[in-house]
């Protein structure tokens, strides 16, 4: 792996954010790809419940400052930086007042998912996409993990498909049990079909619900890996069915040589 270039996008990632599977492993990987000598960077939502004091969060003026347009509205864009502690892996942090101040990640304190998280997903999207334009950084695997990165596939083959920086780029989706219950807002297809998506991409947003989100992320990588060892039986068939290359369930004490394998394949 040494001197391969691997891009994680992650919903969340600890030590910034609360332990659970998604966190685990958006920290795990790239550690293990940092330990073998790959080239990585991590991006993740700047949520408001992350103390940007005790983590040594600094914005980077050269990366902030565009304006992002999402469902036709401009949202500017500020680009913070830290590093994980003792491992020396760099985390850039998308941030928008307007989407990413509030204390909660998904939900509000009563558990209801917050009304924006479709456009919330869209412009940390987007986001991560520009700064990586600008950083002039080319990975060869993007590995997208959780929900609110899983826009990622499908942005990169429709939305920035003349983007000559990514022509060589695969992107990995893994899957995991947790998600969120319910559908995001019912306005989402239109939000979609506004960057003009073809109409069977839009389609696959007529009820947003954690399932239907990640089929369409499955549908546009190149590769999926299964993340949890119990995910729904829909969305096992459905991986099973896309000929996409896909990693089975391995152990977190086996997972590095899996994931090493498996990245092999987009080489």
């Amino acid at each position: 792996m040494k001197e391969k270039r691997i891009l994680y996008v992650s919903s969340e990632v600890v030590p910034y954010l609360a332990e659970n599977e998604v966190s685990l492993m958006s920290y795990d990987a790239p550690k293990m790809i940092n330990d073998q000598g790959g080239q990585i960077r991590i991006f993740m939502p700047r949520y408001g419940s992350i103390n940007e004091r005790r983590h040594q969060l600094h914005e980077v003026i050269r990366l902030s400052g565009m304006n992002l347009v999402v469902n036709d509205m401009d949202m500017p864009l500020i680009i913070k930086v830290a590093s994980i502690p003792k491992e020396r892996i760099q985390v850039y942090f998308i941030d928008n007042d307007e989407y990413f101040k509030r204390k909660s990640t998904f939900s509000d304190e009563d558990g209801t998912l917050y009304p924006d998280n479709d456009e919330r997903a869209i412009f940390f999207t987007k986001g991560v996409i520009e700064t990586v334009k600008k950083l002039n950084w080319v990975p060869d695997v993007i590995h997208v993990q959780g929900w609110m990165a899983s826009l990622l596939p499908a942005y990169l083959k429709h939305y920035y498909k003349d983007e000559a920086i990514f022509s060589d780029t695969k992107v990995v989706t893994s899957i995991f049990s947790e998600g969120f219950s319910g559908v995001l807002d019912a306005t989402m297809k239109e939000k979609i079909a506004f960057d003009g998506f073809p109409e069977d991409v839009v389609n696959d947003f007529e009820n947003p619900t954690y399932e239907s989100i990640m089929m369409n992320a499955i549908k546009n990588s190149d590769g999926v890996i299964v993340a949890s060892e119990e995910v729904s039986s829909n969305l096992t068939k459905f991986i099973e069915s896309s000929e996409k290359p896909f990693l089975p369930f391995v152990a977190k004490d086996e997972f590095a040589k899996a994931y090493t394998e498996f990245y092999q394949k987009f080489f």
